[in-house]
């Protein structure tokens, strides 16, 4: 209960003062001069002002509020190692128990470093946390904080935080932790397919530096090799980049005895693998109206080196004609077929026929190009099925499809098969998911008979159109139509001519995004996403092995033909390893490298600046010594309520401020010159000083 006197004038204070400041000096000139009456006349003089000032007699009922305090708790995963996790609940469950003694705390519990984000798990933000903690509460009622970590925390200020009370640092942990560590100082995000990139990287040991160790250099989950590192120093890397696309090169050390945790023994780059110019050489047998449609699009291609070359005057062709007056240059198979075969991506034949340009020996050459990993595409015309066509020469060896000898002159639409539609050469095509298909019409099909490899379209009468096929190491394609042309040209609405042709040429270059089988995964965020590529109906849930080792089945959904995905919510940072079938994948979820694995000994010295600035401290939670409290293995500091300007921290207790701020409830009013006591009074005085001046 609280007391006081306020006053609530009848008339306002300007006009009182007008009123009474020439009155009380003409009385108290009169005290001055001593004359008669002047004590009374002044007496009276202050009845009436106190009745005009109506002073009220306050008696304020209040509730005193608590001091707000904030128990941050470390839920990052570098406090699952060892047995931080238990040394955290076990102090968390005594300074509850300590706070709860307290009625003048409001005690607030915020578990940081757990949240689904990604990013908020890489960094072990504890003063973020407690900043949204405090987030509602007046300075003046903030009690104080105490946070349980292992001290790796990363957004800690080197100074005081923005807050005036106690910062006390619970640390869990061991002291003298051994650990060691390794990462990369320097890793490029690109890289050349089948190119040595180089690359630095560092082993780090609390044991000291100088020691050798032995790192594995893996690359997409294959070792590739094992180096001979030394502890402390910069050594120097290189990596042949096997694949387009994203490539995981990861390095690893084994675990030495006693070592507080592998978790950081090894270390992850992502580069992206980018190709060299391919280089294609196309052979077209003679103009016709589909040969620039090739080289339009090879020509766009700004990954790929066009080689070209059309046959215009064939052996045959003899019409007087100097030879030094013609202006076409010779044909140079010796070079193309023999000397540089193997510098070739792709050898694209477009209605080309045999007659005698390449040597019937070079058609081995080729065959055995394809058979060693080259890639072949026949763009076959009605010259395919007459008497020169290359099937009867040794490249029918590689070819997938003997001509019949007829050429159906039909108008037809192309058409996906079922396998086409699930194919990633020819799935999606745009415009194949109506009937007809919303492209124009061809009208010419060459007949083969006893097709190999995957009939992915097909043309009038159900024919196969386009076939794709796998011969030893290397692939051969076939399409059994000139008129792909007519949807360059625009007619009837053309077609999807680029995509199509362009597909089929980086098929037959093994563009990994277009494998038939393939299995890829991503981490976005905290998610870790499964794609599966398959020409099967349903390839079966997929296998995750988590960095941690454990193992994890998701179910792969049909997303569309030929597409099976699955998601999986991850809890982890790291490598991830997902298998189907006989197909692996690697998955890194998190940023690489996170900070938050970096460095993994347990510290004081985050810490220890901020806490000390507000007047906290920092201890260990592990028992070092006799003071304090026992709890459950960990020893806890007794909790003493403080005024703001005592000591807040002392060897064996932890100080908490206490606040002044109340709310009011209720409030009582007397008026000291109200009613007939305020009457009374005043009559009293004006009598008596009327009574003094009549005599």
């Amino acid at each position: 209960m609280n007391w006081s006197i306020s006053f609530e004038p009848l008339v306002s204070w300007p006009l009182f003062g007008l009123l009474f400041v020439p009155l009380l000096l003409l009385a108290l000139v009169g005290l001055w001069f001593r004359q008669r009456g002047s004590a009374l006349r002044f007496v009276a003089l202050l009845a009436l002002a106190a009745a005009l000032l109506n002073p009220v007699f306050l008696a304020e009922e209040r509730e005193a509020l608590k001091s707000v305090v904030a128990l941050i708790v470390d839920r990052s995963q570098s406090q699952d190692i060892g047995d931080r996790a238990k040394q955290t609940d076990e102090a968390l469950a005594g300074m509850q128990e300590r706070l709860a003694r307290f009625k003048q705390f409001d005690v607030r519990v915020v578990e940081a470093g757990k949240s689904e984000a990604a990013d908020d798990r890489t960094e072990t933000r504890l003063f973020s946390a407690l900043e949204g903690a405090f987030r509602d509460v007046p300075p003046s009622r903030i009690g104080g904080a105490v946070m349980i970590t292992d001290g790796e925390v990363h957004d800690a200020p080197a100074g005081a935080p923005e807050f005036s009370a106690p910062l006390h640092a619970l640390i869990t942990g061991n002291e003298h932790e051994k650990d060691r560590r390794i990462r990369f100082e320097n890793a490029p995000r690109f890289g050349l397919v089948g190119k040595p990139l180089d690359m630095t990287y560092r082993v780090i040991s609390t044991e000291g530096d100088g020691a050798p160790v032995d790192v594995r250099v893996s690359v997409n989950g294959e070792q590739v090799s094992v180096e001979h590192a030394t502890v402390g120093q910069p050594m120097k890397l290189s990596v042949t980049i096997p694949n387009a696309g994203r490539n995981i090169v990861q390095l690893g050390i084994d675990r030495e005895p006693g070592e507080l945790t592998d978790a950081n023994n090894r270390a992850i780059a992502l580069v992206d693998g980018i190709r060299e110019n391919l280089r294609v050489l196309l052979v077209s047998g003679e103009p016709h109206a589909g040969e620039r449609t090739w080289r339009n699009l090879l020509k766009s291609d700004a990954s790929v080196d066009l080689v070209h070359f059309t046959i215009l005057r064939p052996p045959e062709k003899q019409d007087g004609t100097p030879i030094n007056e013609l202006s076409l240059i010779a044909f140079p198979t010796r070079e193309l077929f023999v000397e540089k075969i193997k510098d070739f991506d792709l050898i694209i034949f477009d209605r080309y026929q045999h007659r005698d340009v390449l040597p019937i020996l070079y058609y081995d050459y080729i065959s055995e190009y394809v058979e060693k990993g080259g890639a072949l595409l026949i763009a076959a015309g009605p010259e395919y099925a007459g008497e020169n066509s290359i099937a009867r020469t040794p490249l029918n060896a590689a070819l997938p499809a003997m001509p019949t000898g007829e050429v159906v002159d039909k108008a037809f639409y192309p058409r996906l098969t079922d396998l086409g539609q699930r194919h990633p050469v020819t799935r999606g095509l745009d415009g194949s998911a109506s009937e007809p298909p919303h492209w124009s019409r061809w009208f010419r099909t060459i007949g083969v008979k006893n097709p190999e490899g995957e009939v992915v379209m097909k043309g009038a009468d159900d024919r196969p159109l386009l076939l794709l096929d796998r011969k030893g190491e290397g692939r051969v394609g076939m399409l059994l139509s000139d008129q792909g042309w007519l949807w360059a040209r625009g007619f009837e609405g053309g077609g999807p001519h680029v995509q199509l042709y362009r597909r089929i040429a980086h098929w037959l270059m093994k563009e990994p995004e277009l494998e038939e089988e393939r299995l890829t995964a991503d981490g976005r965020g905290m998610m870790l996403e499964i794609r599966r590529q398959t020409m099967s109906d349903d390839p079966g849930p997929a296998q995750v092995i988590t960095p941690s080792g454990k193992a994890v089945t998701v179910k792969l959904e049909k997303a569309e033909p030929g597409i099976f995905t699955g998601s999986l919510q991850t809890g982890e940072i790291g490598l991830y390893q997902i298998g189907n079938g006989d197909l692996t994948a690697l998955a890194h979820v998190g940023p690489i490298n996170a900070p938050e694995f970096s460095d993994v000994i347990s510290t004081e010295d985050r810490l220890k600046a901020p806490a000390e600035a507000t007047g906290g401290s920092v201890r260990r939670l592990a028992p070092s010594s006799a003071l304090g409290n026992l709890a459950g293995g960990v020893t806890l500091p007794s909790i003493v309520p403080v005024r703001s300007s005592a000591a807040a921290s002392g060897d064996d207790w932890i100080g908490l401020r206490t606040t002044d701020d109340s709310t009011l409830k209720a409030v009582s009013r007397v008026p000291l010159f109200g009613g007939f006591l305020g009457l009374g009074l005043l009559l009293l005085a004006i009598g008596s000083m009327w009574y003094r001046e009549g005599r």
